[in-house]
């Protein structure tokens, strides 16, 4: 019998990374995207295209979203297990203070919608399907304490966190008042080359390269606040976590983190490195600039618009549950996440 996966947020990185790893296993994959998507953005999964269905939907439709996950089961009725992996998302912390509602609507009441679609499904079917929820370490906010496991307090700063805090919880409702396998994976942050470029690692990393190759003399990386200190992993080490969560005999909720932290100004200084070349700082606060330790020249500047209206200063995971419980084993440390995204 076929197991078979639907992810929404297919086209985006770890929807790419989970694709294919599903597919490594067997698995039959389907996914969603917006009739308004551009066409870069299905980039990440034009090299298995022809492995994966996928149709139009919406997060903000629950009719669409109810009719192909009927599709799916109907068309494919001697199914093992139906996996659906909720990773789509108005992802971008500063982003969702300007478009709140939207925010909300994609990224919390969304998720009830998947709920209550797969709630109507007949017993045995709902038996036979499991649902992930992708979650955040932005949950935490104004953290309460450090590090920051499974039962820490979310304390959220942001639309985005907040939305993410209501689906934490509706998954949890729905797994304890329904007996439905639903559970929530709490990741911190998890780049790599396929990171969107309106992200500040990525933000970074174009940055240093456009100013390895010189193509842009006057150029100088912008950047908000070079102390926020983050926990930094792999996204494919994160995709196999979320996997993991889904083969287990009862769901729960983890953490998925490397115990690490670093600041923003320590991943600068590294991806400079990168290309030989060694950050010195000077100034303070709004005026502080990163120069070229040999030259001089001003390679990095601070500009307030690039801060939160509501900063969070440290994300610190830890992953013990996830270690323990799952077998879950990270193949990246924070220079070869680097080192892949400079690929």
């Amino acid at each position: 019998m076929s197991k078979l996966a639907f992810i929404t947020g297919i086209t985006g990185q770890d929807g790419s990374y989970l694709a294919e790893l599903l597919i490594e296993k067997g698995y039959k994959v389907f996914g969603i995207v917006r009739r308004t998507s551009l066409l870069f953005s299905h980039t990440r999964i034009d090299h298995i295209r022809d492995h994966i269905y996928l149709e139009y939907g919406d997060m903000s439709d629950g009719s669409s979203l109810t009719n192909y996950l009927t599709k799916i089961v109907n068309t494919h009725p001697n199914f093992e297990r139906f996996e659906v992996y909720n990773l789509a998302a108005q992802s971008h912390v500063k982003i969702s203070f300007e478009v709140p509602e939207y925010t909300t609507l994609i990224d919390g009441v969304g998720t009830l919608k998947l709920l209550e679609a797969i709630r109507t499904f007949p017993k045995d079917i709902i038996d036979k399907t499991r649902f992930y929820q992708a979650g955040t370490s932005e949950m935490y906010g104004d953290v309460l304490e450090t590090p920051q496991r499974e039962t820490t307090p979310f304390n959220p700063q942001s639309p985005y966190a907040c939305a993410k805090v209501y689906s934490h919880f509706i998954v949890k409702n729905y797994r304890e008042g329904y007996g439905m396998y639903a559970c929530n994976g709490i990741l911190f942050n998890h780049e790599s080359k396929r990171r969107g470029g309106n992200f500040v690692t990525m933000k970074i990393v174009n940055g240093v390269k456009k100013i390895q190759t010189g193509e842009d003399p006057d150029y100088v990386l912008t950047l908000g606040n070079l102390e926020s200190k983050r926990d930094w992993g792999h996204s494919n080490d994160y995709v196999y976590g979320m996997w993991l969560m889904m083969q287990q005999d009862y769901p729960d909720d983890y953490v998925l983190a490397t115990g690490e932290t670093h600041t923003v100004r320590s991943f600068v200084e590294r991806c400079f490195n990168k290309i030989g070349k060694s950050i010195v700082w000077d100034g303070t606060s709004m005026d502080e600039i990163g120069k070229d330790s040999v030259t001089g020249k001003t390679l990095v500047k601070i500009d307030e618009k690039y801060f939160r209206p509501c900063e969070v200063d440290i994300l610190l995971g830890d992953p013990t549950k996830a270690i323990e419980k799952l077998g879950w084993v990270r193949r990246y440390n924070l220079d070869t996440l680097i080192d892949d995204m400079f690929q």
